[in-house]
């Protein structure tokens, strides 16, 4: 009578999590056994489960909830990949793995996957927690090549151990092929719909924003605006160069914007002797019958109403202009329900030419709003803006009372002098100072500053003379 052969021992968790570990790094695990017991993989998934939530609380700096919701969600592809590595290893060479008839092969591959699977997932949580902490850059996150080079050698990574702990199992290179799709699929699709992480940070409770709505009181509250500003603009001193303002802030989303523009206003007529020659232009919901939706005809049309009143060869226009900026040079404009189109440097210097006016001096607080200084230069020109063509600039979000550059240059140098240039000069070092304890992730956003032949002694003079009164 013949004996049949003992089947292998089954393996302790921890020697599961031991094997699984170095099939995560591209060993072979070293194995003699059946698959797991269902009580082993059901520990095993929940051991490594918690050990990942654990890790994804680390992303979040601060206090944050669990989203149950969006934990389950995630377990999608898993049940996706039990069918592919279910229809891998039909295939698989037996010799590879002999308890296969018995159903552990997908078992067995499993107990070492929750462990192989959890180096590349580890090291991802844990640059998220460092970056979430300021101590890895935070331009992993923000710049868009680099956060996506990160992924990607994550992601391949994980697909790599996968694939060749399915080859230790036997699977031959047409099904390991077919494997590298179907997770390659399961993972693009997981990265298209952007999965929420389990980990929220809690925030505090914002009281609710004002919305505008439009109506036909708000319509002819418009026109009736720009009526009173035409007859209340203030006739400039004779025989001196005198400052005409025009102050733009088009984004009604961000209430940074309101008070920046608003500063601005205020320091043009008391250090710049500007009173009643400055028109505010501010998309808000809180300012639709009281100011001037800020668009671009309209930014037109205030150029123009001030080159009618103004010296056009003597006086000097300041135009402020405050919003987000894109890295194509436009600028972010917003007033829902009202549509708003973006403002451009070409748009600028054609109303500006257009109006006839010579002395300008043009201030563009925006991320990349370095890109502004080619098109709007000139013998006549002074532009200064909050970054180079290349960078962000800083301080422009929902909790920001006022951007880095306005606040250095407008709200503190500029109340010391009356020097734009030197005000400028005293202003970037700031700035640099402020991004740097700030953390700010792409480095420091480089204001920009172009100064014309022909404007510096007029704004020289113009110095001297406020300096004097």
């Amino acid at each position: 009578m013949r004996l049949s052969d003992p089947s292998p021992p089954t393996i302790s968790i921890p020697q599961w999590l031991a094997q699984g570990l170095r099939a995560g790094f591209f060993l072979k695990p070293r194995l003699d056994a059946t698959g797991p017991t269902p009580l082993q993989l059901v520990l095993l998934a929940v051991i490594t489960t918690l050990i990942e939530l654990c890790a994804a609380r680390f992303e979040v700096a601060g206090p944050a909830s669990f989203d149950v919701r969006a934990w389950l969600s995630a377990w999608w592809p898993t049940c996706v990949l039990v069918l592919l590595v279910w229809w891998t290893l039909a295939g698989a060479d037996e010799a590879q793995w002999p308890a296969r008839k018995l159903g552990g092969g997908m078992a067995a591959w499993f107990a070492l996957w929750f462990a192989a699977a959890l180096p590349a997932s580890l090291v991802s949580q844990a640059m998220g927690g460092l970056q979430a902490r300021s101590i890895l850059p935070q331009a992993l996150g923000t710049v868009p090549w680099l956060a996506w080079s990160v992924y990607v050698l994550l992601w391949a990574w994980t697909l790599a151990v996968a694939l060749r702990l399915a080859w230790n199992f036997g699977a031959g290179r047409s099904r390991l092929a077919v494997l590298f799709a179907g997770m390659a699929c399961v993972y693009a699709v997981s990265v298209w719909q952007a999965p929420e992480h389990v980990w929220v940070a809690d925030v505090a409770e914002v009281p609710e924003r004002p919305v505008l709505h439009l109506s036909q009181e708000v319509f002819e509250a418009q026109q009736a605006l720009w009526e009173q500003l035409e007859g209340s603009i203030v006739a400039g001193k004779p025989g001196v160069a005198n400052v005409y303002g025009v102050v733009f802030a088009p984004y009604a989303a961000e209430d940074v914007f309101l008070r920046e523009s608003t500063m601005v206003g205020k320091v043009l007529g008391e250090r710049f002797d500007a009173q009643g020659r400055v028109i505010h232009l501010i998309n808000h919901a809180t300012t639709a019958q009281t100011q001037p939706w800020a668009t671009p005809a309209n930014l037109s049309r205030a150029i123009g109403l001030m080159a009618q009143r103004m010296d056009r060869e003597r006086d000097v226009l300041v135009v402020y202009m405050t919003s987000h900026g894109a890295s194509n040079f436009q600028l972010a404009a917003q007033n829902w329900p009202l549509d708003v189109d973006s403002v451009t440097p070409q748009s600028l210097r054609k109303a500006l030419d257009d109006a006839g006016v010579k002395n300008r001096v043009i201030a563009i607080s925006a991320c990349y709003s370095g890109g502004w200084v080619g098109p709007l230069a000139g013998d006549t020109t002074l532009v200064m803006t909050a970054a180079d063509a290349t960078h962000t600039s800083y301080g422009c979000g929902r909790l920001s009372e006022l951007t880095f550059f306005g606040r250095a240059m407008f709200d503190e140098q500029l109340r010391q002098t009356h020097s734009i240039e030197a005000a400028f000069a005293k202003a970037v070092p700031v700035i640099k100072q402020r991004e740097i304890d700030a953390g700010k992730p792409d480095g420091f956003s480089n204001p920009q500053i172009s100064v014309g032949p022909q404007i510096a002694p007029v704004l020289k003079a113009l110095a001297q003379r406020l300096d004097g009164s």
